[in-house]
């Protein structure tokens, strides 16, 4: 607290100004003091040297004024005190020596505070010069720092990238390339990798004169360039290149170095042959599948309504049977039948249940495909076989491998197909049209034909060998005519499926109407069958089903032979005499309960039909007449 007091009390002003003035008055009172101890003691007397110490002390300490008020206070002390002692030219003497050295004192401290004010110039010069060296070494040492980090991230990256940065100088032929380098190129760490030899002598013998070409052509027009070459590594690897090289020239158009980047590109390389492979492998396939999708397109479009075997006729019974037994073999199945039977419903059945369902079952109609095509399409031809065979096709046996073939109408094939099908059998191969490749082929093969192949065989039609390795496993679908008891069931079957088709409520099918079904002979068997089921669904604009008589009767009167002779004329004319007598009975009405179709026990389309054919005028019965 005291030495806060004084501290405030010194730095006043008035205070600071009295300070210099007062040590002039202390040093003069020193020198006085000496000199009075000195002359008790009768020691030699040394005021002026006492009071020249005092004035140089004033002078040094308080400044030119206080100097001089203690030069002023010395001459007064000698004068008044000392001046009996010594001459007057002494005290002359005395005078000029306190203001020669008063003027001296003067000029020393004008010096020292020049030299005070330099000092503390340079001083501050150097501070700052020292702050801002010490600010641009920090900053020097965050760009080293940091220059430092972009050189780690730098050959970090390279690393994974697995590229190295490389210059080549044009004088010296020396080339300086990053860490990277030696990883990529297999160098040991004796090797000199800053030589050009070096780097040529791992270039591949092929790509070698190529590399050099291309720098030399770089470094002859000045241009960038890019090279792509391989390299052994000394295990004898091979690792494939990308160089990029950029050159460097002086003001005076000189290339000084070229600089560039080199990349390991043999994972990309590897990558993009794996894709081509890749693309050409899912190009196969979707050729294939492209195929396999016409196939079933056509196998849909050719293919039967219905979807399921419907029945339970000891006929149908007996087909089933044969079904599960053969089914589980490879052996070779003909199916006989006659036309719309299903059979092509069957050897599906046959495949289904067999240990080749997992794969493709292709369906061919013999009788469909030209006679000039049909080897084509079975066995497949190159690019330029014939006239219009632009690309290599795939045949129906290529797309059928390892699964199931359906030959329907194979009774249609021509003499040659049947000279290359026999083949297929024998020996499970065959060659495209066109083509000298022998392709191996595991089918199973199921045939089927509505015409009598012992007779085409007997004929010369038809190969008897060929029938022979057909005819390993035949079955024989019978005719809607022989499962009667299956028609109730095809007919509720048919009638929901179209039903369901054109979006209507369909529950009672007409009695008459099923009856007609199991009366009427289906010359055209299942498929007649579906499209009258069809046509009637069409027509339904209720809930009960009916068929219309005429239909069947007209089909079946159109199937029947024309007769004539002395017998067809007699019975038509005893038909015509009984339905002119009904017609006159019921006053020439044909339909209702008292009209013609009643009493004859036929149904009225029936009866208007016969009126048609032997051309009755039924107008000629008025109903009076009844």
């Amino acid at each position: 607290m005291v030495n806060r007091g004084i501290t405030k009390w010194a730095a006043r002003p008035d205070v600071s100004r009295m300070v210099p003035y007062t040590l002039a008055i202390a040093s003069i009172t020193g020198a006085l003091f000496l000199e009075l101890i000195f002359a008790h003691f009768h020691l030699p007397h040394a005021f002026a040297a006492f009071a020249l110490s005092a004035i140089a002390i004033t002078f040094w300490y308080g400044g030119t004024k206080p100097g001089i008020v203690a030069v002023l206070l010395a001459i007064m002390i000698r004068s008044y005190l000392f001046e009996a002692e010594i001459s007057a030219v002494s005290r002359v003497l005395y005078d000029l020596v306190f203001v020669i050295f008063a003027v001296l004192m003067s000029w020393l401290k004008r010096r020292r505070s020049e030299l005070e004010e330099k000092v503390a110039e340079r001083t501050a010069e150097l501070t700052q010069a020292n702050e801002e060296l010490k600010i641009e070494i920090a900053e020097r040492k965050k760009a080293d720092e940091k220059l430092r980090r972009s050189e780690a991230y730098l050959l970090e990256g390279q690393r994974l990238l697995h590229m190295f940065s490389w210059a080549h100088d044009a004088a010296t032929g020396r080339v300086t390339s990053s860490p990277e380098v030696r990883r990529i190129f297999g160098a040991a760490a004796e090797e000199d990798v800053s030589t050009t030899e070096f780097f040529l002598g791992r270039i591949h013998p092929e790509d070698r004169p190529d590399a050099e070409r291309e720098f030399a052509g770089a470094a002859l027009s000045k241009v960038s360039y890019e090279s792509d070459y391989r390299i052994i590594l000394p295990d004898g690897s091979i690792k494939n290149i990308h160089t990029i090289g950029h050159p460097v020239v002086n003001e005076s158009g000189d290339i000084v170095e070229f600089v560039g980047t080199a990349m390991d590109v043999t994972e990309q390389r590897r990558a993009r042959a794996e894709l081509e492979t890749a693309f050409e492998e899912i190009k196969k396939l979707k050729d294939q599948l492209h195929d396999e999708n016409v196939a079933l397109r056509e196998q849909i479009d050719q293919a039967f309504m219905f979807e399921e075997i419907v029945g339970s006729s000891p006929a149908l019974q007996s087909v089933l049977s044969k079904i599960l037994k053969v089914a589980p073999t490879d052996s070779t199945v003909l199916i006989t039948g006659e036309t719309g039977t299903g059979k092509e419903l069957i050897a599906r059945a046959i495949h289904k249940r067999s240990q080749r369902s997992g794969r493709a079952f292709i369906a061919v109609n013999c009788a469909s495909i030209p006679s000039s095509l049909i080897a084509s399409e079975l066995f497949g031809h190159e690019k330029g076989a014939f006239t219009g065979a632009l690309q290599r096709h795939q045949g129906r046996f290529e797309l059928a491998h390892s699964g199931t073939i359906f030959l329907d109408e194979v009774g249609e094939l021509p003499g040659e197909t049947q000279i290359a099908l026999l083949r297929v059998l024998q020996e499970h191969r065959f060659e495209r049209v066109g083509g000298t490749r022998v392709l191996p082929t595991d089918v199973r093969v199921i045939a089927a034909t509505n015409r009598d192949l012992g007779a085409a065989v007997a004929s010369g039609a038809f190969r008897a060998d060929l029938f022979y390795r057909l005819n390993v496993f035949p079955v024989e679908v019978p005719p809607l005519r022989q499962r009667k008891e299956d028609i109730p069931m095809l007919v509720e079957y048919f009638v929901k499926r179209y039903a369901e088709k054109a979006g209507k409520q369909i529950y009672k099918i007409d009695k008459n109407t099923m009856e007609l079904c199991q009366t009427y002979p289906w010359p055209g068997n299942i498929r007649e069958l579906q499209n009258i089921i069809e046509r009637s669904v069409i027509l339904c604009s209720g809930h009960t089903l009916w068929i219309d008589d005429a239909w069947l009767t007209n089909e079946e009167q159109s199937s029947r032979p024309e007769l004539s002779g002395p017998l067809t004329e007699t019975l038509q004319n005893q038909e015509k005499e009984i339905i002119e007598a009904a017609l006159a009975v019921s006053g020439g009405r044909v339909a209702g309960p008292n009209g013609a179709a009643a009493k004859l026990g036929i149904p009225r389309s029936t009866l208007d039909s016969k009126i048609k054919q032997l051309k009755i005028r039924k107008h000629k019965y008025p109903p009076e007449t009844q």
